[in-house]
């Protein structure tokens, strides 16, 4: 079976999920909106709510449509709750994963979700701003961010505005199309490098200096997780992103 850096970043979001957790994601993502379901599928028990507003809704539905505003992760639900009620949860340590994007990170970690050129008050770019990132990444267990096009626009030696910054005290993840880094020590480094992809790559396409010589190769999606992605997205909504 054929898999590409789609197949390969749920694959690897997927593997994130235990057991028992709690697993948020947020607007406009259809990529951890299918890597969550594609858990499901692989039987993982853990608790899924959404930006949508929906507690664990039934996953077997699938997604017409990008958005993750969508009926589907709503219908079914065995509750439901409005968006600070997911900000009270993890502030009071009850989420185990955050599933956020971005569009500018440092090595240490700082996220920009407010603004690129010009200055706070008259941008070039009003970017969507950080509730989501402010809020959830420092108090989250584990924030797993995900990028579907890793350049050097997006990792950058020093971001534009820091709208939030990882906690190092806290586990955090940035899964790309190219590979998966982990903080540690205060700083990114490079955790694994995909099948699809190779070191040389992630170095050419990082604004920062990654000086790792070697580093694993992260496994390739076995044929059990590959047809349960296709049964979860049959109509390939994970290739929106890209």
């Amino acid at each position: 079976m054929t898999y590409g850096p789609a197949e390969m970043m749920c694959v690897a979001l997927a593997r994130e999920i235990q057991d028992r957790q709690v697993v948020f994601h947020g607007l406009a993502s259809p990529v951890p909106m299918t890597a969550m379901k594609l858990a499901k599928a692989l039987g993982k028990n853990f608790t899924y709510v959404n930006i949508t507003g929906g507690v664990d809704p039934d996953w077997t539905k699938p997604a017409v449509i990008g958005s993750t505003l969508s009926t589907n992760l709503y219908e079914g639900a065995v509750a439901n709750y409005g968006l600070d009620e997911i900000f009270d949860l993890a502030c009071t340590g009850r989420v185990d994963i955050s599933f956020l994007s971005l569009v500018q990170i440092s090595q240490a970690g700082e996220i920009n979700m407010t603004h690129i050129g010009g200055d706070y008050h008259h941008p070039k770019v009003r970017l969507p701003g950080g509730a989501g990132s402010a809020t959830l990444t420092p108090v989250t267990k584990q924030t797993t961010i995900w990028k579907t096009k890793h350049d050097k626009n997006s990792f950058v030696p020093e971001v534009q505005f820091c709208t939030a910054k990882a906690d190092s005290a806290k586990g955090f993840k940035v899964i790309t199309n190219l590979c998966v880094f982990v903080m540690k020590n205060g700083l990114l480094e490079v955790e694994s490098v995909f099948p699809t992809s190779s070191l040389e790559e992630v170095k050419n396409n990082t604004g920062w200096e990654i000086t790792q010589e070697t580093v694993p190769v992260a496994s390739a999606p076995t044929a059990e997780e590959l047809a349960a992605l296709d049964k979860v997205d049959p109509n390939r909504i994970r290739y929106v992103e890209f």
